[in-house]
């Protein structure tokens, strides 16, 4: 960085929020801590930045998205010249941004990035959000020794236990550890509940999960004897309808699509049923939300780690999906929705393993990587 222009920061990832929101949180937290600083960020066309991120108020610029082939096809054929492509972009977007520095938080985009980034003598800086490092992140680790990570036993060489940047919304909510108290009868007053009834807020994600959502709305009956009022976060198109074409509908059961603002679901929740990728996990512990995380069953078993972090320390509870049934919900989920005692023990634990500060650390980071 010279004195002659503000720092120039480039921001690589995206494809899914659990990419996108940390990427927004570490940029805000540059903004706040140099007004000038120059932001651009690199996502796909496919991924859900190309919405988060001019939403954010942050300049956002495209390369095609180049995933490794996992056999061998026509796309494996292609592999090479779409890469070269893809670096040969990131190379003329780090020339043109007069990049000081380059931060990554994983995702196809990426790879080209970190490439391009190392052949021009850029700085790079990484943030990975899961225990289990993605290729790109393990790929870009190569190159820097700036390196944070949001759980404690990530393997990265050089790497910096940071916590998960999370949105200055959520790390600044103050909700109250005991149940019932007025922020939190406030947050389901402004949500339209009644703010003496338990209210337990169900949630599949951006995407949904048709599991949980169909395991919820076939417990509503027992939900509904017992007073218990929900929530319910569909996710985009999965919406839950009878036969008859209408929207499932029941006493103190509100369905949405997708929540904006999850620090006011965060706000009102007496428990919290929810996927278990990091960045919810690490919001969850942030708050202080007692929780039940269902773990995607796709992947490397990502999520079942990252809901480990708070299961093992008796913060939070886990069932695998396949066990997620309405008799698995009846048997454990009505006891514990209406015992103040165990979810004000749940909410503690899990506040005492939260971190709000991350996103301010890795802007921390990033400058140190310049200097």
């Amino acid at each position: 960085m010279s004195s002659e222009h503000p720092l120039s920061v480039v921001l690589a990832g995206g494809g899914s929020a659990g990419h996108v929101s940390p990427l927004l949180a570490i940029a805000a937290a540059l903004r706040d801590r140099h007004a000038e600083v120059e932001l651009l960020a690199v996502g796909t066309k496919e991924g859900l930045e190309t919405r988060l991120v001019p939403a954010a108020g942050v300049e956002l610029t495209l390369i095609d998205r180049v995933p490794l082939p996992r056999r061998p096809s026509l796309a494996a054929l292609k592999f090479p010249t779409r890469m070269r492509k893809a670096i040969r972009d990131s190379e003329r977007i780090l020339i043109e941004a007069k990049a000081d520095v380059l931060l990554g938080v994983g995702g196809f985009v990426c790879t080209p990035m970190y490439v391009a980034a190392k052949k021009a003598g850029i700085p790079i800086v990484i943030h990975e959000a899961n225990l289990r490092p993605g290729l790109a992140n393990r790929l870009g680790a190569r190159s820097t020794s700036w390196i944070g990570t949001a759980f404690e036993g990530t393997k990265l060489k050089a790497a910096r236990w940071v916590g998960m940047p999370i949105r200055r919304q959520i790390a600044q909510l103050e909700r109250a550890v005991r149940p019932g108290g007025s922020a939190q009868r406030q947050a389901k007053t402004e949500l339209g509940f009644d703010a003496d009834r338990p209210l337990l807020v169900v949630t599949g994600g951006s995407l949904g999960a048709q599991r949980i959502n169909q395991a919820l709305v076939d417990s509503l009956p027992a939900l509904t004897e017992a007073a218990i009022q929900v929530l319910h976060i569909t996710g985009r198109g999965k919406q839950v309808r009878e036969a008859s074409g209408q929207l499932v509908a029941a006493a103190g059961y509100q369905q949405i699509e997708y929540l904006d603002g999850m620090e006011d679901a965060y706000a009102a929740a007496d428990l919290l049923i929810c996927r278990a990728g990091a960045g919810t996990v690490s919001e969850v512990a942030a708050v202080g939300v007692p929780a039940v995380f269902v773990p995607l069953p796709v992947g490397n078993g990502e999520q079942a780690l990252n809901a480990a972090t708070l299961v093992d320390r008796q913060a939070a509870l886990s069932v695998a999906d396949k066990d997620f049934t309405p008799e698995w919900l009846r048997q454990h989920v009505l006891p514990l929705v209406t015992d103040p005692a165990r979810l004000e023990e749940l909410a503690r634990r899990a506040a005492q393993l939260g971190i709000r500060d991350a996103a301010e650390k890795m802007a921390e980071m990033i400058v140190q990587a310049v200097r």
